[in-house]
């Protein structure tokens, strides 16, 4: 019978800073890090967005100065939290051993990939200047993640998987199809898989097209009477754009066995389906939704009343979060009224094709106290006044204690345009890291 792959290291770069350790203690806090937009656009509505300021990550601190002229903004934060997540399983951040570097393969996971460079090109060619050489080679998300596996040495498969929202999911559940399903002993199979999921653009461009869209709240906060976003809330209105880079590295158990370093979680289940009803819209009867959820649940080898913790998509528009709360109801059952839900987006924004990753390591690493804290699950921040409608138990405003013999198997969904939905199931290890090092940066 296949193994489940094991989580072995995390790593983060958020709008609250740089560190997983940083990320959980924001959550842990329950505030938000979406704040007002630094340039304010005439071509924009919104108001604020989760965005990545100097305060909280240096991108020279990870690319030398010359190269970031030539890269998308989202490449240093991806390789940052890349060299986190092998520092936190005790791997070298680069350049491993040729045999070593064979057997590990890395997976990027973006919706918008270098988008911005893109953007950039275009406007200094209508300019009149010349675009960049690397306007092509930024433009081909596959080639980001090929960017990343050159800087790290590493020389297993280098695969990108741009899903929407469901990018950084789908990319996990390539990896552990990787590492469950072929042999350890077949040819070019690896021993590891280093995921990431990234996104890094939030600009007025990227601002406007999704307003045409409906999908951004773009009420002042101070008008509206409290912070936006608000998931679940009676008054939501869309969500606010974020950005980021999270990175989580698999491996085989038998690969991960006789480690200084317990293993984090078992991967032990993943499911996607499509709706194949509308490119930005989910099916109104959320059967597809529902349906990812239970393979994901039946993949782990659980009953659906196991399942412990939900972080849900949770993006804070009026029809998806509905729509979710249905699916998951409609899979659950009525275990659904015992799931501890939450969404993360009220504190992160969306960070789009990275959301699966962030949730995972938000989630994950609260439930383990990796900022070096008691166990706890993330609050729903802005969720003040709960919509009827959605009927879940999605912890308004404050984080959760987790008591230490309380249940822990997390599920982790997503919704994506394309029609796409799916569902990671998580069962953290007993093993709490201690605070000798064994916790990640």
């Amino acid at each position: 019978m296949p193994h489940d792959p094991v989580i072995i290291g995390l790593g983060s770069v958020s709008p609250f800073g740089t560190g997983v350790g940083a990320y959980i203690a924001g959550l842990r806090a329950g505030v938000s890090a979406v704040r007002p937009l630094p340039a304010p656009h005439p071509a924009v509505a919104a108001r604020v967005a989760a965005w990545i300021g100097p305060e909280q990550f240096t991108p020279s601190d990870h690319v030398p100065e010359a190269d970031l002229k030539r890269l998308p903004r989202l490449v240093p934060m991806a390789l940052a939290a890349a060299r986190q997540a092998m520092a936190h399983a005790g791997m070298p951040p680069d350049r491993p051993a040729t045999a070593a570097a064979r057997r590990i393969g890395l997976i990027l996971g973006t919706g918008g990939g270098g988008i911005d460079f893109t953007l950039d090109q275009a406007a200094a060619i209508a300019a009149g200047r010349s675009a960049s050489l690397w306007t092509i080679t930024n433009a081909t998300h596959g080639n980001l993640a090929g960017e990343l596996s050159i800087r790290l040495g590493l020389r297993g498969p280098s695969w990108c998987v741009s899903d929407g929202c469901a990018s950084s999911s789908d990319a996990l559940g390539l990896a552990r199809h990787l590492l469950r399903d072929v042999p350890p002993d077949a040819p070019g199979a690896i021993d590891a898989a280093l995921v990431v999921g990234a996104d890094a653009h939030v600009r007025w461009e990227t601002l406007h097209t999704m307003e045409l869209l409906g999908v951004i709240d773009t009420r002042d906060p101070l008008e509206a009477g409290g912070p936006v976003p608000r998931p679940f809330d009676a008054t939501r209105a869309g969500f606010a754009l974020g950005e980021g880079a999270w990175a989580v590295l698999l491996a085989r158990p038998a690969a991960a066995a006789g480690r200084e370093r317990p293993a984090l979680a078992a991967m032990t289940g993943f499911a996607a389906t499509c709706d194949a009803f509308h490119r930005v819209r989910p099916d109104p009867d959320m059967t597809e939704s529902a349906r990812a959820i239970e393979l994901a649940v039946a993949d782990a080898r659980l009953r659906p009343d196991q399942v412990a913790i939900a972080h849900l998509h949770g993006t804070g528009t009026k029809l998806n979060d509905a729509l979710e709360t249905a699916a998951v109801r409609a899979a659950f059952g009525p275990h659904a009224a015992h799931l501890v839900c939450h969404s993360i987006k009220g504190a992160l924004g969306h960070p789009q094709g990275a959301s699966g990753i962030a949730a995972l390591v938000a989630t994950l690493g609260a439930v383990l106290g990796l900022d070096g804290g008691a166990p706890f699950t993330p609050a729903t921040a802005n969720l003040r006044a709960a919509d009827p409608a959605c009927g879940l138990d999605c912890t308004p405003l404050a984080p959760r204690p987790l008591a230490p013999n309380a249940p822990r198997t997390i599920l982790v969904n997503c919704l994506a345009f394309g029609a796409k939905n799916s569902a990671i199931v998580l069962q953290p290890t007993p093993e709490r890291p201690t605070p000798d090092g064994h916790a990640p940066p």
